[in-house]
């Protein structure tokens, strides 16, 4: 079994396009990504590009995928580390980086800023890495 993280932006793609999780894989990410999520999902909604009743579903299908979520002293302490050595204003992304570090074989992402700063840490997958063909 392969085990990839994925990022709130991920996330969201994946319950917003109806894309299936390959059950041959694990789906592995930091425990504050539904809270991301979330907080994404009230940003759309206050932009207009979601009305609350998709956000709501949204939220209610995003808290369906089967995850592990991790949030333990050495992930924090490795995303600390990994934001610090690179001089980044905040751990968040570092926690997706260290999640994949420590626990999964592949960073999965969407969302190209992430990718650039993941680039040279961790390995990264595309999105068809993880769903049905």
């Amino acid at each position: 079994m392969t085990r990839y993280v994925i990022d709130a932006s991920t996330l969201l793609h994946l319950v917003s396009t109806g894309l299936r999780i390959d059950e041959s894989h694990q789906i592995v990410a930091p425990s504050v990504i539904r809270s991301q999520a979330l907080a994404l999902l009230l940003t759309a909604v206050r932009a207009g590009d979601l009305t609350d009743a998709q956000a709501v579903e949204q939220h209610e299908r995003l808290t369906e995928l089967k995850m592990r979520l991790l949030g333990d002293r050495v992930s924090r302490r490795t995303a600390w580390r990994i934001a610090r050595d690179h001089g980044w204003d905040s751990t968040f992304e570092a926690e997706y980086l260290a999640v994949t570090l420590l626990q999964a074989d592949a960073l999965v992402t969407v969302n190209p800023a992430l990718a650039a700063k993941a680039e040279g840490i961790v390995p990264l997958a595309d999105l068809a890495a993880i769903t049905h063909a």
